[in-house]
């Protein structure tokens, strides 16, 4: 079974270290590796600014559900979408997968990705928090 295989009720779920290793944020040693999935977080504006993971990509969900679009780097490639507990990523995930796309939701969200050690980065590359 893949990891992007579609399960019953909704699309799957991902651990924080997995959703490390798939978008190349670390592999099962702490090294980066070349996951080539896209990590979308889907947390508001203020919360994508107190702290986000580095090389992530912002859509908010309030948007996603409004019509918007991914951006174009996001296009066609594997989403493991992220927000800050798994509510909204969980919703976000089932929206994208109802448009066909390839989408996990991470379980436990940036709280679990920063818990787990994780780089969370602020606009200007420093130490950024959970918000």
């Amino acid at each position: 079974m893949g990891i992007f295989r579609r399960e019953r009720g909704g699309p799957g779920r991902v651990s924080v270290q997995e959703a490390a290793i798939l978008t190349g944020h670390a592999n099962a040693a702490g090294r980066r590796s070349g996951g080539d999935a896209v990590l979308l977080d889907v947390r508001e504006p203020h919360e994508w600014q107190a702290g986000r993971a580095p090389r992530a990509v912002h859509l908010p969900l309030s948007a996603l559900a409004a019509g918007a679009g991914l951006p174009a780097h996001a296009q066609a490639r594997p989403l493991i979408v992220i927000c800050r507990s798994g509510n909204r990523s969980r919703q976000a995930a089932e929206l994208l997968a109802t448009c066909g796309a390839e989408a996990v939701d991470v379980i436990g969200g940036m709280r679990d990705w920063a818990g787990a050690g994780l780089p969370v980065v602020d606009p200007q590359g420093g130490n950024g928090t959970v918000a």
